[in-house]
């Protein structure tokens, strides 16, 4: 194995994690800037009032993004194991 195919390993491994986090991520980046407009057009500022919306909108992302994260990690995975022979050199 080749440094420079390593790190290509690595680099598609990253670049899949990145895109697999992006929908739970972004929902939580949504929710949270609509949270803190409501709590500074309202002056409430109690800590349920961030928490239980947050984790709604997570789960609920997480429920509708999940099948495309989970094909999106099948497809990494078959890629990184048909590829075995060109490792093992």
């Amino acid at each position: 194995m080749t440094p420079q195919l390593a790190v290509d390993i690595v680099r598609q491994a990253l670049m899949a994690a990145v895109w697999v986090s992006a929908p739970l991520l972004i929902a939580g980046f949504v929710v949270g800037i609509a949270i803190s407009l409501f709590q500074v057009a309202t002056s409430m500022q109690d800590p349920g009032v961030t928490t239980v919306p947050r984790l709604a909108g997570f789960l609920v992302a997480l429920a509708v993004a999940l099948p495309w994260m989970l094909q999106r990690l099948m497809s990494y995975t078959v890629a990184l194991f048909g590829d075995f022979a060109r490792y093992a050199r």
